[in-house]
This record gives structure tokens, sequence and C-alpha cells, in this order.
């Protein structure tokens, strides 16, 4: 892994889709971008941030998760998630993020990620118990 910069930004656009909502994971007629999907999308974020840093063969994993779901975000508007690096500790990266729709914002808090060889995180998945 090479050198994290605090303050390295990534940022993920895009325009949600029925895919997103609520209502496609089961919470039938709520047609508003779901929490799981705005986390993706954060997830997208922070990770963009640290592309630049991975050595070959490494990837980064979510590890934590503390947000704070503030507002509705309908379809028909894009979102835009940023994340921006507040610490690092080893491989354990720390993000502050937020998703706005608009000038509102629908969702921030603090997310975390690994830095993790692909091949040897996929291989101790597979090892049983």
């Amino acid at each position: 892994m090479k050198p994290i910069a605090i303050g390295a930004r990534g940022v993920y656009r895009i325009e949600p889709s029925p895919s997103h909502t609520a209502s496609a994971i089961g919470n039938a007629g709520v047609h508003v971008v779901s929490t799981p999907a705005l986390i993706g999308f954060l997830e997208d974020a922070s990770h963009r941030a640290i592309l630049g840093c991975y050595e070959a063969g490494e990837v980064s994993v979510g590890t934590r998760v503390d947000i704070e779901h503030l507002a509705a975000a309908p379809l028909g508007q894009a979102i835009e998630a940023t994340a921006e690096v507040v610490a690092v500790q080893g491989r354990r990266v720390d993000f502050q993020v937020e998703a706005r729709q608009g000038e509102r914002v629908v969702m921030r808090g603090r997310h975390q990620r690994a830095v993790v060889d692909l091949a040897r995180f996929l291989a101790a998945e597979k090892k049983p118990g």
C-alpha cells in the first residue's frame, strides 16, 4: 500500500434508478433511495479516494459504517456522494462521508475501509469455520 494522504477525496455521482429504492428491496411503496443504496454510494466514493494508493493485487473492503440518514432522496435528481480521508492507521482508513441531492444533505457520517491483498482475502473467505 502506498502512503494515503489525510484530506484525499473521492466523489461518486449517480442518477438513482428504481433498483435503488427501498421498494425494490422489499419496503413496498417506498419509492425513495434506500439506506443500503446510499451507503453503497458512500463506499464507492471512499474507494475512489484511495484508489491510487493500492499496490498490485490490492483492493479495499468496508469494515465499519456509522451514518445518519437525514432525509428522503427521491428519484429524478442526481446524488453526489463524497468521502474525505480523516485518519489512517496501518491498513485501515477512516473517511468522513456525505451524500447530497442538490443542496440537501441526505446522509452523512463516517466509514472505515481496510486495504487488503485480494487473493489472500478471498482465500481466507473459502476456509471452513
